[in-house]
This record gives C-alpha cells, structure tokens and sequence, in this order.
C-alpha cells in the first residue's frame, strides 16, 4: 500500500491471510513439485505464479497442500474411475456440459480469471444449466474434482503453472480437456 493510499481503497470483502509465496513454496518442496534446487528468488515467473498461488488458495482454504495436489497431479483415466466423479457424470446435462467447456477451452486463449468468467458465462447461455449442474463437471474435468467454488481458484492457476519449469509437468487447462474427454470416451 502506498502511503497515501486511503483504508478505504483496500478491499475489505477478502479474509486476512498471512499465508505466503514462501507458503507455496514450501508445500511444493515437500511433495517434490518444485525440485529442491529451485531458487524461487531469481525466477521472477515462478515468484508470481507462487504469489498468486498464496493470494487465491490463502484466504479461502484451509486445505492449501490438497488443492495444490490438483495442480501438479491430473489423470483423467484415474478421476472418472471415482465414485463421485460417476455421480457427477450421470446427473441430466453433464455431458452436455462437458461439451460445451470443450469448445469454448480448446477455441480459447489461457484460462484466467476473465477468461473463466466468459466461459461460465458463455455456457449459462448456451446451456439451461445452473448450480451444481454447471459448476461440478467444469470443476470435475478441470480440476479432477467437483468440490466447491475453492476449486474454481485451482482452475485459474493452471495455465500459469504449465508454463513454468516444475519437477513434474503440469498440465495446462487445454490439455486436461482433451484427457478428459479421451478418458471419457
């Protein structure tokens, strides 16, 4: 904050967090996602990805490591042999779902906060979806799980991720959806 930005300027509607990038860093370390000789302070990319991470999974998590894990762990094959995945798939529009976040993620650009708002949008459109009709196969087939709105901020950390050196491959949002729909098949 500036010093002579107003309290009033600071949004107030975002819980505290005191969770950091060096967070991040650590929980990947531990898993061995970031590789132990990374050195996060001469990798700007990688600092602002991790800084972004803190921001988004911070505040609204108690579960910072879990949700990590859906980042740098994504098997599709694995995921639809899940109970709850099937529960999700069976339920009335669930793949027409799918096939409309298809079209709009591999016709589109990087999936960030703006892109994913078009592309909610875009379905609530094209589909009579609403809820959970909507929201839990986007969750499922991008995330690998259909939880919460916290997996939404997942989401939005995958194209970001994928382009960055980690141990292991992350795969960008593009790329989950076409194993996603193979797996599917």
């Amino acid at each position: 904050m500036t010093p002579d930005a107003s309290a009033e300027t600071i949004q107030t509607n975002v819980p505290a967090s005191d969770f950091t990038a060096a967070d991040v860093a650590a929980i990947l370390r531990e898993h061995g996602w970031l590789g132990a000789g990374a050195e996060v302070r001469d990798d700007s990319s990688l600092l602002e990805w991790l800084t972004r991470a803190a921001e988004l999974l911070g505040p609204y998590s108690t579960n910072r490591s879990g949700l990590l894990k859906l980042i740098f762990r994504y098997e599709a094959s694995e995921i639809l042999k899940e109970y709850e995945s099937q529960a999700v798939l069976a339920r009335s529009g669930a793949r027409e779902v799918i096939r409309q976040l298809a079209n709009l993620i591999l016709d589109g650009c990087d999936v960030d906060s703006d892109r994913f708002k078009e592309i909610v949008e875009a379905m609530k459109a094209a589909t009579p979806y609403r809820s959970r009709e909507l929201f839990q196969p986007i969750r499922l087939a991008l995330s690998g799980s259909s939880g919460a709105g916290e997996l939404d901020r997942v989401i939005l950390l995958l194209d970001g991720a994928a382009k960055l050196n980690f141990a292991v491959d992350v795969k960008s949002t593009r790329q989950r959806m076409l194993e996603f729909c193979a797996a599917l098949d």
